[in-house]
């Protein structure tokens, strides 16, 4: 198994893990709109996405976007996605990517890395916790619906 960075030179491989990614949380697949996502994310530099892969393709991802602690005064990393390819499930694709994403983290001066789960992926907490990940017991995590000009 190979843990690189990913570049705009496997878009299109990592477009069709993206659309799995997007299908397992109940998304209609379109890949075309997600080479399209995808190749933003490049051109405007908002994210890091590292690979793995094995011999013949692409085995999984995390997609890191850039935030800041105010209090901490320094960067933070969110680990928004994280996605194994599911014939590689079970062989340490998503451990290794997510050492990866610490190293790359500490590289990059970061205070922490922090992340979200669904409460029912008891899998995901369980990984996690064994790599010393800690479940915030200080704080709820809030999201707010922002509704499209257009679907109002």
């Amino acid at each position: 198994m190979v843990i690189t960075l990913a570049d705009r030179n496997c878009v299109q491989e990592l477009a069709n893990l993206f659309n799995k990614y997007r299908i397992f949380y109940g998304e209609e697949t379109n890949l075309k709109e997600v080479e399209k996502f995808l190749e933003s994310r490049f051109k405007n530099d908002d994210s890091v996405l590292i690979i793995a892969r094995d011999k013949t393709k692409m085995s999984g991802f995390i997609q890191l976007y850039p935030s800041f602690s105010s209090v901490g005064m320094q960067r933070i990393w969110i680990l928004n996605d994280l996605y194994v390819d599911v014939e590689f499930r079970r062989k340490k694709v998503a451990s290794n990517l997510l050492k990866e994403a610490e190293k790359f983290a500490q590289k990059t001066g970061a205070l922490r890395l922090e992340l979200a789960t669904q409460t029912t992926n008891t899998a995901a907490q369980n990984l996690y916790e064994s790599l010393g990940y800690i479940k915030n017991k200080d704080f709820f995590h809030y999201s707010f619906p922002i509704k499209s000009a257009s679907s109002n």
